[in-house]
């Protein structure tokens, strides 16, 4: 299936889904931070939704903290390696993304295509998955399936702003209760409050490591080779090899995601 670059009618769709309840049952609400899951017709298929209120950091800054990957490698200590591929447009880029998984499960990793947009005072970033010709599934990875991930920034005053993050993911395969349970009580929660350090942290960081390099914003910085849409294909999830982790048992691990941060 052909790859279409996201308009303005999909970030509009995309906000009315983090703003909306309709759909949605909330599974944690503390310290500022609601998760929310929907129960879909396909049970392979993950959807969560997360908020978090962010009283001392500016729209802005959490904008950038998204998308500055050097910066990431520093705070997202569940990544293995992201990296940007190449650009489509001035708003639009294909990445590769992996991370760990909870053990004994296997890692995952993924190839989308990523496009932003400042609306106003909001901040959209959205992706998903594709498949590129020089990025095939790795020997050592589980590939997975992104149907439509984001985030919605939303400012709500001159130093606070709130930050939605909306997934929906096949993660090839069937995944232990355990898994799902801890996701949305757990992981998803810790993720959204690690984010939230990372922006308290990002304005000194970036004044020592290239303070005027955005190319989100500035996309005559951006040093990445241009690609073609016509080189990109839709990632169907049936076109992957699904793995049954489904009896798989909690390991007690001392891993990073298990570490307050």
């Amino acid at each position: 299936m052909p790859v279409q670059i996201p308009d303005d009618t999909d970030f509009t769709s995309f906000k009315e889904q983090c703003e909306s309840q309709d759909g949605w049952t909330a599974r944690y609400n503390k310290g500022g931070v609601t998760v929310w899951c929907r129960d879909e017709e396909c049970k392979t298929v993950q959807k969560l939704k997360m908020r978090i209120v962010c009283k001392d950091v500016t729209a802005e800054t959490l904008y950038d903290v998204l998308h500055d990957t050097s910066y990431r490698k520093k705070w997202d200590s569940n990544m293995i390696d992201t990296f940007d591929i190449g650009r489509l447009t001035v708003n639009a880029d294909v990445g590769y993304y992996s991370w760990k998984c909870p053990s004994p499960l296997k890692n995952r990793d993924f190839v989308t295509m990523r496009s932003w947009l400042p609306l106003g005072n909001d901040y959209l970033i959205i992706n998903y998955s594709v498949k590129h010709p020089q990025y095939p599934p790795k020997k050592d990875y589980v590939r997975a399936v992104s149907l439509l991930t984001g985030y919605l920034i939303q400012s709500t005053g001159t130093n606070c702003c709130t930050l939605y993050y909306l997934t929906q993911i096949d993660p090839k395969g069937s995944l232990p209760k355990w898994v799902v349970n801890k996701a949305s009580q757990f992981v998803a929660p810790k993720a959204m409050k690690k984010i939230y350090k990372a922006c308290q942290k990002y304005p000194e960081w970036k004044r020592k490591h290239n303070p005027n390099l955005k190319p989100w914003m500035y996309p005559e910085q951006n040093t990445l080779p241009c690609i073609s849409v016509a080189d990109l294909t839709l990632q169907r999830a049936d076109s992957l090899e699904n793995i049954d982790e489904s009896g798989l048992s909690e390991e007690k691990s001392h891993n990073s995601e298990d570490e307050e941060t």
